[in-house]
């Protein structure tokens, strides 16, 4: 099947959302890095259990607890090929914890004044200056909060933030950012980067073919000045999908600018796109969030790896790593690594936990055999 041509801000016809993000350019770096996060991603909930937990817990009673859905082969096979992360204890019922060198690394966490700074830019950029906190929970790793970020964040800025019931909602509650507008100085990332006034750096994966026209539209587009996402935007809500290709076009370039601050925010520059598109709505963004990533390859790049779609800021990025790395990336790539050291070199480990039996099949592990891991 042949892939349907690259574009920037042309209208996307009667593609559907499937063949669109199939025929982006693939950029295999950044896909080995989102294969190589694979299992850590698929254990997430299982590590944070552990994290909470200060004694062992017992595998059964993780089970009914939360959805193992680690492996094709079971739960159990997955613990088992990453002994260097988590540590299976027996007599029976097996018992769970991490081990000493990832629990320490998992420890590695930003400083509360970094976090509460992070939170602040962030509600800084919702045009009520208010998030859903559940939400802002969906994407504390991303952001190096704390998981007790309402304790340990909010309530220690009674200055800054205010949680209060969400009227629209029963049972939730919104942030609120309570701090002074006019004491606030945030100055966009991108502001160390740009080339001119109004443009973002790009930087396009291998391969990519810029043609004439594609490489006029860039710099027409790169030209045209937007709102950026710590201004007070006074444009109405549109409601009709029938506006205009200039204001079309602001509103694609205010929402990448958001999108770039957003990622800027991160630890790692890159979050899933379902986590993102739920601050939408908050941060005033009225166009297709994943199109906007796909329409701007040199800027962002969208994995659909691992039946989830994860967007990168390519800027950050050099050969797969982070050009400036910080504490708490550095522990996760740390953390990663020791997950793809797998069994090697550790002989039959976890034998305490009577589990011999299954050494040849992990000899056998094939990477694809993690291919159907999901949350």
């Amino acid at each position: 099947m042949s892939l349907l041509p690259a574009r920037l801000l042309h209208s996307r016809g009667k593609t559907t959302a499937a063949q669109y993000v199939a025929a982006r350019h693939i950029d295999h770096t950044f896909e080995k890095f989102v294969a190589s996060h694979l299992p850590l991603v698929a254990a997430a909930p299982l590590v944070d259990a552990l994290r909470a937990s200060p004694e062992p817990l017992a595998l059964p009673d993780l089970a009914r607890r939360l959805p193992l859905r680690l492996h094709r082969r079971g739960a159990l096979h997955f613990l088992r090929l990453f002994p260097r992360v988590f540590d299976l204890r027996a007599p029976l019922p097996l018992s769970l914890s991490l081990t000493a060198p990832a629990a320490e690394l998992l420890a590695v966490a930003a400083s509360p004044a970094a976090a509460a700074q992070t939170l602040h830019r962030l509600l800084a950029m919702s045009s009520s200056r208010s998030l859903p906190v559940r939400a802002v929970f969906r994407v504390w790793r991303e952001l190096a909060l704390p998981d007790d970020f309402e304790d340990s964040v909010v309530s220690g800025h009674p200055h800054l933030f205010r949680i209060a019931p969400n009227p629209a909602e029963p049972n939730t509650h919104i942030l609120h950012l309570v701090a002074d507008p006019a004491t606030e100085e945030f100055t966009p990332v991108v502001e160390k980067t740009r080339p001119e006034n109004y443009a973002f750096k790009l930087q396009f994966p291998p391969g990519f073919k810029l043609t004439k026209e594609y490489r006029k539209k860039v710099k027409e587009w790169q030209q045209l000045p937007y709102i950026g996402p710590y201004e007070v935007s006074n444009q109405k809500a549109v409601r009709s999908k029938r506006v205009s290709k200039v204001t079309r076009k602001k509103m694609e370039k205010r929402a990448v600018g958001i999108a770039h601050e957003f990622l800027s925010l991160t630890v790692e520059k890159m979050v899933e796109v379902e986590k993102f598109s739920q601050f939408r709505k908050w941060f005033g963004i009225e166009v297709n969030v994943r199109d906007v990533f796909l329409d701007h390859p040199g800027i962002f790049y969208l994995s659909a790896k691992g039946k989830r779609h994860t967007v990168f800021l390519r800027e950050a990025y050099n050969r797969g790593r982070l050009i400036e790395p910080n504490g708490v990336s550095e522990a996760r790539r740390k953390l990663v690594e020791l997950m793809l050291l797998r069994r090697h070199g550790l002989g039959n480990a976890n034998s305490n936990a009577n589990m011999a039996s299954g050494a040849s099949a992990d000899a056998r592990e094939d990477a694809s055999d993690l291919q159907e891991q999901e949350i």
